[in-house]
């Protein structure tokens, strides 16, 4: 699964590509030793995807959690930035030539944001079997299920181990 190796060179690209592209971004990133540079959902995936999935997941903390990277210093500034995070993610998964991942995580922001709204349980679990189906995810998922549904949705594209510690280190991120 992902991140074996090249980690450090996963987390100072994300920082380098968002400080590149932004002094605000730069700003807002921490310290490289205040940075938490703990993969969360791209442990579920094949390596290639690791960048991207990180990334986007970043963009989701700093909307819904506590971000690894970056630390903003106003609510608008973690919108964007997290805004910035996902569709630079999607840029990186793109650049993989395949537009059934691309289109699993565009669906996944949606379907998150949706459940943030509504004041629903599962966003853990919908990340962990959207990872772990990468491209598959769409066509199996049904939003109206719930987080256990989801979950054992996961367990059939990844160890079961792998995706209970993704979804205990997702859930000390978020509230």
């Amino acid at each position: 699964m992902a991140l074996a190796a090249g980690r450090a060179s996963l987390w100072e690209t994300l920082a380098r590509e968002a400080a590149d592209e932004s002094p605000l971004w730069s700003s807002a990133l921490r310290p490289a030793h205040e940075r938490e540079e703990t993969p969360v959902f791209s442990l579920l995936a094949a390596d290639p995807f690791a960048l991207g999935l990180e990334t986007i997941y970043e963009g989701y903390l700093l909307h819904y959690g506590r971000p690894r990277l970056f630390e903003t210093s106003d609510r608008d500034t973690a919108v964007l930035l997290g805004d910035y995070l996902y569709a630079h993610g999607l840029v990186h998964v793109a650049e993989l030539g395949d537009v059934d991942v691309v289109a699993d995580l565009a669906e996944l922001i949606s379907v998150c944001a949706h459940l943030r709204v509504e004041g629903r349980p599962g966003d853990g679990a919908a990340w962990a079997s959207a990872v772990a189906l990468l491209g598959r995810w769409r066509h199996a998922f049904d939003v109206s299920g719930d987080a256990a549904a989801w979950v054992e949705l996961a367990e059939a594209g990844a160890p079961a181990e792998a995706v209970a510690h993704s979804l205990t280190l997702h859930a000390e991120r978020v509230s």
